[in-house]
């Protein structure tokens, strides 16, 4: 009897012991609220720099600088050859974006000072000259500066990574400068051409990627085609050259410059750092 008495007494413990937690208050689950996410909209500015590989295509033209006949000479004194323009660039952009859940469009313009120098290319006219000597032109192109006016339009990857393609305007100065050599009265001779120096319009198209770095900054990778179009020169007499019965002899030439661009650069944007979860 003794001994049911305590195993009564124990389960009628455990029982009321399990009544007592049933009653207690539950913890209610914690709430985290979504991670905010970069916010792209809004303007931008920032600072780049990069490497230009630029190719001059050039040409000249021997002719009869009165009547535009040309002279005797191979491909009716016309040649043509392509030489390097390459350098470093450095500069600064400023924009706008309009971010629309993963998709992105937005407007850039961006100057740049160029160091795209040292470029040359010797044109040479076989037989250009009455004796039956050649002359040679050599040209030099020089880039200082170029600028663009562009639209973007992007995916976003990820909240923080943009992929983007952009195109449009592009500007720039292309000097041009060179020297013809050949035979003149009393033996080689050399014509120093005036330095043409004219801020060309073109176009220009290109790809890159931009991700968010901390706060309100980002990142940008960016590769750039531009075409800044043809500089001409001439014709420009040949006096030296030719004297002294072929004074009416005159050089015409023409230098058609594309650039490709690789540039790394930083954005700082003012829309602030966070906005809604992607």
């Amino acid at each position: 009897m003794k001994h049911l008495l305590i195993g009564i007494s124990a389960a009628a413990t455990l029982l009321a012991t399990g009544a007592l937690a049933a009653d207690l208050p539950m913890k209610a689950p914690v709430y985290k609220a979504p991670e905010p996410v970069f916010n792209w909209t809004g303007f931008y500015v920032g600072g780049n720099i990069g490497y230009g590989a630029g190719n001059a295509d050039n040409s000249a033209t021997i002719d009869r600088f009165l009547t535009g006949l040309p002279l005797p000479g191979v491909l009716n004194g016309t040649n043509s050859a392509r030489n390097a323009v390459d350098g470093m660039i450095g500069g600064g952009q400023i924009g706008y974006n309009w971010q629309m859940a993963n998709w992105l469009l937005g407007l850039e313009a961006d100057i740049q000072y160029s160091d795209q120098r040292h470029g040359s290319s010797a044109v040479t006219c076989l037989a250009c000259s009455d004796d039956g000597s050649n002359i040679v032109t050599t040209l030099n192109q020089s880039l200082d500066w170029f600028g663009t006016a562009r639209g973007r339009a992007g995916f976003l990857v990820s909240p923080e990574l943009l992929f983007y393609a952009t195109g449009g305007l592009a500007y720039g100065n292309v000097n041009v400068t060179g020297s013809a050599t050949g035979d003149g009265a009393v033996g080689p001779a050399t014509v120093f051409l005036p330095g043409n120096s004219s801020t060309r319009v073109g176009w220009t198209v290109g790809a890159g990627t931009e991700w968010h770095l901390a706060g309100n900054w980002t990142a940008k990778f960016e590769y750039l085609y531009m075409d800044l179009g043809t500089v001409n020169g001439g014709p420009l007499p040949l006096t030296g050259i030719l004297a002294p019965v072929r004074t009416e002899a005159g050089l015409s030439y023409s230098s058609h410059f594309t650039d490709n661009i690789v540039r790394v650069g930083v954005n700082y944007h003012f829309n602030g750092p966070m906005g809604a979860p992607f």
